[in-house]
């Protein structure tokens, strides 16, 4: 007798092939050929069947300390995540550098800081404490980790991290002994960030933004070393595409690049798809060089106390280096405002804000159209806002036409949820649903049995995930059942369920009927199921 038997859906499996009405059977967490009985029976008829979504590109490090369940992604169908994506983490950390890593946590991924302060659980401090951490947490999702290259460089350098741009010999050396120690215990790979729009607590910038390019290099050489494992960076534009070529060239281990220069801008709609087929040169010539596609808008949140889209123009050099009470000064000096419209003339490559005001929001309305009954310049406007008025910038990835040919191209692969972060402004975790509805169902840009490939065995396939991410015998049954008519999310919500009373905007499914993870449901469409432990996997191994 099986453990489940979902009898009677159309299964996608995974693998972009047609898809069939059939029976699927699970046993002891793996799926096996069915059978007539079965424990629990769910019958599908009606429905579509799929393998759980593969979420390559989320900040739940600490988050999952608190919250097992992964909300709201295991609701969104999402059975795999990955954590610590742009080196950004809570491992290893020494206990004298805890405030600093959820201090730096809380401007870089837009997180509350109130929240991380009351409800991280640190009992770890290396990388392989704190995956055993998350075995006895038992997440209700699978988990890979990824060693962060700025959680590594602040273990090894404690607070030079941010200052010092060439480590010691004795700190190099320390930052690869912790990198190879990470590797060994079970990490996905190694994650880094060269983005000069990634800015920690004060306007300092995340470690590893400043490192050089011969500290990157000794650190990624531990993956050549290793045999196994991805490197994945925000790349800014310092890691081109060639950088990252040379870099897999090597290591001989895939690489991938996440950069506001591969999704669409209209300042430059041509852009994108030249980052996308010099990645497909480097593919041609044996060299896995991937780019993370955001298949959403992308937004980002920021006030002036801490506004990290804007680091990147000369202007704001004087803001970083003055004081947090003294920054309302600078910006009402008309020398820096004047400075600030130079630089948006004449912007530097890699920026992520060019000077749209229409694409800048205050409470849903754009800043143009409330500087106008004001009767003032936009710029301002904003530059007139008390320091922690809450802005969101809509900048990216907002054109269907020019986003369908960066999700079809076979160098990207669909991620970038950044589910976890940006979470008090926006919810970005049901990017997968939104997949299914907006790009197959509203738009017919994919057929479902593509979608469910790109959002299932290829991520799996691309970062070396093995036994997930097909319905197949022996496989691993993460399974995600729903209505191909009605999948979707919905609205924004704001609720207040973080740690010291803190409020997060979430998205709730459409049209999903189950969640399974490893064979035990976890979501039944409408609730998470009460379980007395999840049945999530630390993910430790991972293909050569």
């Amino acid at each position: 007798m099986l453990d489940l038997l979902i009898r009677g859906a159309t299964v996608y499996d995974g693998t972009g092939k047609p898809a069939s009405k059939s029976d699927v059977g699970v046993q002891n967490g793996k799926l096996v050929p069915p059978e007539s009985s079965a424990k629990t029976v769910v019958d599908a008829g009606g429905l579509a069947l799929m393998p759980g979504i593969i979420d390559l590109h989320t900040h739940y490090d600490a988050q999952v300390t608190w919250d097992p369940r992964l909300t709201p992604s295991v609701a969104l169908g999402v059975t795999t995540a990955i954590l610590g994506n742009c080196g950004f983490g809570i491992a290893p950390c020494p206990p004298q550098q805890r405030e600093t890593m959820l201090k730096n946590l809380s401007v870089v991924e837009g997180m509350d800081l109130d929240a991380l302060l009351a409800g991280t659980r640190w009992d770890f401090e290396s990388f392989a404490d704190y995956l055993a951490a998350l075995e006895r947490i038992r997440p209700y999702a699978n988990v890979g980790v990824l060693a962060g290259h700025s959680c590594i460089r602040i273990a090894a350098m404690g607070e030079a991290a941010s200052l010092k741009k060439t480590p010691s010999t004795a700190e190099l050396e320390k930052m690869k002994l912790l990198l190879r120690d990470a590797l060994k215990a079970g990490a996905a790979g190694f994650a880094s960030s060269f983005s000069p729009n990634h800015s920690g607590w004060g306007g300092l910038p995340m470690p590893s933004t400043i490192a050089t390019d011969e500290e990157l290099k000794s650190l990624t050489g531990e993956l050549k070393n290793h045999g196994k494992g991805i490197f994945v960076i925000a790349s800014g534009s310092r890691a081109t595409p060639e950088y990252l070529e040379a870099i897999v060239a090597e290591t001989g281990r895939p690489a991938f690049m996440v950069t506001v220069l591969t999704m669409h801008n209209q300042a430059a709609p041509g852009r994108a798809m030249q980052f996308f087929e010099r990645c497909a040169r480097a593919i041609e010539r044996g060299r896995e060089v991937y780019i993370h596609a955001n298949c959403q808008p992308l937004s980002f949140d920021f006030n002036l106390r801490d506004p990290y889209i804007l680091y990147s123009h000369d202007a704001f050099d004087r803001v970083k280096t003055a004081p947090p009470e003294g920054r309302e000064a600078v910006y009402r000096d008309q020398s820096f405002r004047k400075r600030l419209r130079e630089n948006f003339l004449k912007p530097a490559q890699g920026i992520l804000f060019y000077g749209d005001w229409s694409q800048v929001e205050q409470d849903g309305v754009p800043v143009t159209e409330i500087a106008r009954r004001e009767g003032k310049d936009p710029l301002d406007y904003v530059f007139d806002l008390p320091l922690d008025t809450q802005l969101v910038a809509k900048l990216y990835q907002n054109d269907d036409a020019h986003v369908a040919p960066l999700l079809r191209h076979p160098a990207g692969v669909i991620a970038l949820s950044d589910a976890g972060a940006h979470l008090i402004y926006f919810c970005d975790a049901g990017y997968g649903l939104h997949f299914l509805a907006h790009w197959v169902r509203d738009t017919g840009t994919f057929t479902l049995e593509e979608a469910v490939r790109r959002l299932t065995s290829d991520p799996a396939r691309k970062y070396r995930i093995p036994g997930r991410g097909t319905i197949a015998p022996g496989n691993h049954a993460d399974l995600l059942l729903f209505d191909p008519g009605e999948v979707g999310v919905s609205e924004l919500q704001r609720v207040r369920d973080m740690p010291a009373g803190g409020a997060r905007m979430v998205r709730h499914p459409r049209g999903v009927h189950g969640v399974w993870v490893n064979g035990v449901r976890v979501f039944d469409g409408k609730d998470y199921e009460a379980l007395p432990a999840g049945p999530g996997a630390v993910l430790r191994e991972f293909s050569a």
